[in-house]
């Protein structure tokens, strides 16, 4: 049930709902590096947010542990919560992507006017983790875009099929352990290399 084979036939199974979530998430980072007004102060709120977070975690007694359990639980909590929150017909997914892709647009596009170099940025502050993390977010959101286009269908059918809906909440459980996986491997790897890289 937990094997890479259910994992992988369970995302052939969305190809559509992964191929949505990337362009909302491609879409956000667009919004995000144009993003002017009320976008952008709703973007900076975010990321001041997250400023404040990171300076308490940087003046613990161990800084690197601190990050790593602060993001692990961050975002497999996050992760697991979206697929299931898709159930109310995929909006806060589809949100979720639109936001995290438009913070990470906006913060590309504005360490380039501040003359960052942004080759650097990439390859030492997003890639090493965001490789595993990005795409696991994508995965986490494409499923609840799933879960919420069944909820819509199934409200215009007269009798609900148990045996489809079996099977997609078993693929759902497979999906969510490999999510959280994924994201652990993500969070060692932001609390280890990335750390390091841009201290």
């Amino acid at each position: 049930m937990f094997s890479i084979y259910s994992f992988g036939r369970s995302l052939a199974g969305i190809r559509r709902a992964l191929l949505i979530s990337v362009s909302l998430f491609i879409l956000g980072i667009v919004a995000g590096w144009i993003g002017t007004g009320s976008l952008e102060r709703l973007l900076m709120q975010q990321i001041e947010g997250l400023g404040g977070i990171s300076r308490e975690l940087r003046n613990s007694s161990n800084p690197q542990l601190s990050f790593f359990i602060f993001i692990f639980l961050n975002n497999s909590i996050k992760g697991v919560l979206i697929i299931f929150l898709g159930a109310l017909f995929g909006i806060l997914p589809a949100l979720f992507l639109l936001i995290n892709g438009a913070v990470i647009g906006y913060l590309i596009h504005a360490s380039l006017l501040q003359g960052v170099n942004i080759v650097t940025l990439i390859v030492k502050g997003l890639l090493p983790h965001g490789i595993i993390e990005i795409p696991a977010i994508i995965i986490a959101c494409a499923f609840g875009l799933n879960f919420g286009a069944r909820v819509a269908r199934s409200l215009f059918r007269r009798r609900s099929r148990e045996d489809e809906w079996a099977d997609f909440l078993r693929q759902t459980l497979t999906v969510s352990v490999w999510i959280v996986l994924l994201l652990l491997a993500a969070a060692v790897i932001e609390s280890t290399i990335t750390f390091n890289l841009m201290s």
